[in-house]
Formats: structure tokens, sequence, C-alpha cells
């Protein structure tokens, strides 16, 4: 049985094992190279089994290195009114900052 764990960050839930690499909501207090603590941790499985949170598990973490910055991809917002000749195109591409999980800690 492999051990993971349900983490939040950036209003989004991620399940991570060590090793994975995740692309979350930007993190600006992070440079790459840094690592970062992620200690919202929601539930995490080990070989003694399944621990949950009431919301969340106090003293766990989930330590993850910061690999780099990007943008995601470009979504298209186009907004028009019928018979007004009323119409705007907009595009958005959101900051993501990629985590490399290094290690769960059950605390």
């Amino acid at each position: 049985m492999s051990t993971y764990a349900i983490i939040e960050t950036g209003g989004k839930q991620y399940r991570v094992k060590p090793g994975d690499v995740i692309d979350v909501e930007r993190l600006t207090t992070a440079e790459p190279g840094d690592t970062v603590d992620l200690d919202r941790v929601l539930a995490i499985s080990t070989d003694e089994g399944l621990k949950f949170g009431t919301p969340l598990l106090s003293g766990a973490r989930v330590v993850a290195k910061v690999e780099n910055e990007a943008k995601g991809p470009k979504i298209i917002v186009f907004k028009h009114k019928p018979k007004v000749r009323y119409r705007r195109k907009r595009g958005h591409r959101q900051w993501y900052t990629r985590l490399t999980i290094q290690e769960i800690t059950a605390g």
C-alpha cells in the first residue's frame, strides 16, 4: 500500500504521493528552488491505515520543492449581446507553480 495525502492549496484539493509533480495556483511567496511546507492536509494514508482530519490533520505536513512558474493555456472570454453590435473578446492565461512532492509527514 502506498503512502499518499490529500492536500488543499489555492482552493483546490490534490491527492499526492512522494515523487509526484503537480501544478497548483501560483504561490507568490516561493521562488524556484525553494521548499514549501503544505500544512493544509485533509487526509493521510499510510501502512497503518487512513487518517482523516476534521477538517485538517494537526501536525501533518507535505514538503514540496518549487520547480518553476509557468502560464497555463489561453482561455478565450467572449461577450456578446445580440442585435446591439456589442462584442468583446479577451484572453486569459493563469499562472501556475509546479511542485515536486518530496515527503509526507503524519506528525
